[in-house]
């Protein structure tokens, strides 16, 4: 069992600023770490999705790392994603990020080979054993061998460094059903969710936190949001989520991933660059008329301008819907006894 904290918060999963060359532009990626803190996010999250980690080399994780640790400077915790192609790279990408003084590593489940739940188990098994850092579970089913509850509970049994789980399904009951068959063992366990689209529930059903993506762009939101939640102002903090929901589903679902947060970034302000994944011509024209949604979405949040010849007025969400639907939430909980 960890002697530090349970995890917990928003911990940003970045977006690494690349250069003309494609080469990571340390200089932007040192503003955007200031920039985050500066924010109120809790922790990083470098190397994850978001941080395209497939498309960088083991030595430019390796370096992300280093740069990050370097800038924050203990300011606030970082969690790093270690997951690389087999075991063996695994550890030592875990011995790096010990010695850089990260606080966590988080490992995705086996990807490309779909392993059983005892190959999960036995993956994670390995890694936990041999880690001198604490280890977060990832799961992330849509690209990874799922992690099942009864592996997650084996897990945090019978390894002291796995600490917390990153779960990236969106799936509600599977996250209830980890909380109830983890937290009675393990009351330092930490549940996380990777699904920025329903922060809000996920954290009135037991989790602790979100390492999500929007926190990226728009820190101050995501933040607000974990706060409201946490001090129990449902009415704001649902309100809140179905305008970060509108941001969440136009990053996400009209461009190729990670491409609408890069977009999205330098409207803030940054030059992320262009990713290294090469863009088609129509890849990009959608990319241009993203931009002007995007822009149009922060100009409302008062983090931009609008664009020239301003935004279209959309239809408010009815607030008399979303007290309906906190209350109808908030009494679901109740009936299960867990509000």
């Amino acid at each position: 069992m960890s002697n530090q904290a349970r995890l917990a918060g928003i911990f940003t999963p970045n977006i690494v600023p690349l250069d003309a060359r494609g080469d990571i532009n340390e200089p932007e990626l040192r503003r955007y770490v200031d920039w985050l803190i500066e924010r109120g996010v809790h922790g990083l999250y470098p190397n994850g999705s978001t941080g395209e980690f497939l498309r960088f080399t083991a030595e430019e994780r390796r370096r992300i790392i280093e740069i990050m640790a370097d800038q924050t400077a203990g300011r606030v915790p970082i969690l790093a994603g270690a997951a690389e192609a087999n075991v063996r790279e695994t550890i030592k990408a875990c011995e790096n990020y010990y010695e850089y003084g990260c606080r966590a590593v988080a490992i995705v489940s086996p990807f490309y080979y779909k392993l059983s739940p005892a190959g999960v188990y036995a993956y994670f098994k390995e890694i936990g054993d041999n880690t001198p850092i604490d280890v977060t579970l990832y799961n992330i089913p849509m690209f990874a061998s799922p992690i099942d509850v009864p592996t997650v509970q084996r897990l945090a049994e019978e390894c002291p460094r796995v600490i917390a789980i990153k779960d990236s399904s969106g799936d509600l009951p599977h996250m209830m059903r980890m909380i109830a068959a983890v937290r009675p063992l393990r009351p330092d366990f930490g549940f996380m969710t990777g699904w920025d689209a329903a922060l809000m529930p996920m954290m009135l059903i037991g989790c602790d936190g979100g390492t999500n993506a929007t926190s990226g762009v728009v820190p101050e939101i995501t933040r607000k949001l974990y706060d409201l939640t946490k001090a129990g102002r449902l009415e704001e903090a649902c309100d809140l989520q179905y305008r970060l929901l509108k941001l969440f589903d136009a990053m996400l679902y009209n461009s190729e991933f990670p491409e609408g947060f890069r977009a999205a970034l330098a409207l803030r302000g940054f030059q992320p660059g262009q990713g290294r994944q090469p863009q088609s011509d129509s890849q990009l024209l959608a990319i241009d008329e993203l931009k002007r949604e995007l822009q149009c979405l922060l100009a409302a949040e008062g983090y931009v301008d609008e664009p020239v010849g301003g935004c279209a007025i959309k239809e408010e969400v009815d607030s008399d819907e979303v007290a309906r639907i906190v209350q109808n939430v908030v009494g679901e909980l109740k009936r299960r006894g867990l509000a």
